[in-house]
């Protein structure tokens, strides 16, 4: 099999073919052959190295699974420090110890790869739920509650009801599932850290969304964080309704959103 073929191998079937690759060009005394060799040996131990990271993600999912439970349901949130918008939170099912290249701690992730992930993840689960809190009643004393509530309406809305819950780093009150809290879970629980990309994912396009609504204040890029971009935008316009009640545009006006054009 001529170079030319083997790299398209490798390029549409990945790490699967880099044992064959190795094997066939092994003793090809070819400086192009060896460059190949090399390079599938390198892929091959990165590849097995997040392999069994991931594995090692599932370790939480496996001690519920002993005890019988067979519906895990992770469960996480985005967006409990911004000055606006919604917390977003979501429960994700996942089927068995599923391999998600890529999956870890949502923050670690590039935009693009979150949204790999998201659709991964949402073509391979069980099943998904999102809930969300609304900015309106969230200030610095009762975020904590807000992510109870966005939490509950997402494992709420599950379309497949959950046998036990993973959830980071919380006890979430107020559901019927047996729960574990889960330390820094979005890291070491492959079923939370797919709940968390999909609460990011899905919280960053709603505050894509309000940036057509109020673009003077850079959603978009900053997703309601307290940038300076964002400060100064508060200081020079005030706060728009997705502000939250507290922070340093407290006792502004509010701003009205921008309206499409011959939308009257």
């Amino acid at each position: 099999m001529s170079l030319k073929r083997l790299q398209q191998l490798i390029q549409e079937r990945g790490p699967e073919v880099y044992p064959e690759v190795i094997a066939a060009l092994a003793g090809d005394p070819r400086a192009g052959a060896q460059r190949l060799v090399r390079y599938c040996q390198t892929r091959l131990e990165e590849w097995q190295r997040a392999r069994e990271r991931l594995e090692r993600m599932f370790s939480y999912e496996r001690q519920v699974w002993a005890m019988g439970y067979r519906l895990v349901a992770g469960v996480d949130e985005a967006g409990r420090g911004p000055l606006a918008g919604p917390v977003v939170a979501a429960a994700v099912i996942l089927p068995g110890e599923v391999y998600l290249p890529g999956l870890e701690d949502h923050r670690r992730l590039s935009e693009r790869k979150r949204l790999e992930l998201y659709q991964r993840i949402q073509e391979t689960a069980v099943a998904v739920g999102v809930g969300m809190a609304d900015p309106e009643g969230i200030d610095e004393s009762s975020v904590l509650m807000a992510t109870y509530k966005a939490m509950a309406k997402a494992v709420e809305a599950l379309p497949v009801a959950p046998d036990y819950l993973l959830v980071d780093s919380l006890h979430l009150p107020g559901v019927r599932q047996p729960q574990s809290p889960v330390a820094g879970g979005d890291g070491i629980s492959c079923s939370i850290a797919a709940a968390a990309v999909v609460a990011r994912v899905t919280r960053d396009q709603y505050m894509i969304e309000m940036d057509r609504l109020y673009p003077q204040y850079g959603f978009a890029n900053h997703k309601g964080y307290g940038t300076p971009e964002h400060r100064a935008a508060l200081e020079k316009y005030g706060p728009s309704p997705i502000h939250r009640p507290t922070g340093p545009h407290r006792g502004a006006d509010p701003v009205l959103p921008v309206r499409p054009a011959g939308d009257e």
